[in-house]
């Protein structure tokens, strides 16, 4: 199918490729939702955050620093709670789940939008390469320390992307988590997307309630924060491409809202792109690879 064809047809769920977050979440009551979600400051999570806010939803919104969510929060005013959550250090995180625990919020959804891309030098936290701490181990802690305040019908909704196809050809090199026996920035990238959405595969498995949902998503390729540790002369051709084939912001929001608040999103475990299920790379379906993953990353935060 043509990219014009994508963008003018919608698929089953109603929505397609040109859906914006505020078409998606149209005529939708959130008052009675609380959602928590990562990296609200900028980008797709910033615009996530109006969006649902508007809809009526009580936002956690979480950043790297206080100062980065309470300017993020305040034009939702009431609707949202601002947390740090610095997904590259353990104490930061479990900081921000001691403090959703405190006050008791029953979580309608989790979204995990918060991320780094394609770090030019090898860069590590914890002994552990940052884009896989960061895009996955930061995630995992906050979601599994967070499963018992999920809603009986709670959603968890992780920011995967297509270039989990990059990431090395065994999927998630388990014996090179640290980046020592070799480093490239978007296989390292690609690895980290890959666990998400292995994340998102396993934890569809394993949450204990029948109405309970975890899913993955592309958004879409966009020009945002997210390119900041990309070279100058990358950067600029990303922003030359934008007015071709980039999707805007909120197009890019739509999916992680969809999956987060639409009646219609009843699938588990699955990988959407568009509003969309959509068929992941095969390392993508690997259950094996996603329990193995899923054991590692247990270890991994045990030791933290």
């Amino acid at each position: 199918m043509s990219l014009l064809s994508r963008i003018k047809s919608p698929g089953p769920s109603g929505f397609g490729y040109a859906s914006t977050a505020d078409q998606v979440t149209d005529g939708l009551d959130l008052s009675s939702k609380t959602i928590l979600l990562t990296g609200c400051n900028s980008g797709l999570g910033l615009e996530t955050l109006s969006v649902l806010a508007r809809r009526g939803a009580r936002v956690i919104g979480t950043a790297r620093s206080q100062a980065k969510a309470q300017a993020a929060c305040r034009g939702a005013a009431d609707y949202a709670l601002p947390l740090e959550c610095d997904l590259a250090e353990p104490a930061s995180v479990r900081q921000c789940i001691a403090r959703v625990k405190a006050d008791g919020l029953r979580l309608d959804a989790v979204i995990c939008n918060a991320g780094i891309m394609a770090l030019p030098e090898l860069t590590r936290a914890h002994g552990y390469e940052l884009q896989f701490f960061t895009n996955h181990i930061g995630h995992f802690l906050l979601v599994t320390s967070l499963s018992s305040q999920l809603a009986p019908e709670g959603r968890v909704v992780i920011v995967s992307s297509e270039a989990h196809k990059n990431a090395p050809k065994v999927g998630i090199e388990l014996d090179n988590l640290s980046g020592d026996k070799g480093y490239g920035a978007w296989a390292a990238y690609g690895q980290s997307k890959l666990a998400n959405l292995l994340f998102a595969r396993e934890l569809a498995k394993r949450l204990p309630l029948p109405g309970q949902r975890a899913n993955a998503l592309h958004p879409g390729v966009i020009a945002t924060n997210l390119t900041r540790s990309m070279p100058s002369w990358m950067q600029a051709g990303w922003r030359a491409l934008e007015p071709l084939v980039l999707k805007s912001i909120p197009e890019g929001a739509a999916t992680q809202c969809y999956l987060a608040v639409h009646p219609r999103a009843v699938e588990n475990g699955q990988y959407f792109a568009d509003c969309n299920v959509k068929t992941s790379s095969r390392l993508g379906r690997d259950d094996q690879l996603a329990a193995r993953l899923w054991e590692a990353s247990e270890r991994i935060v045990r030791e933290l």
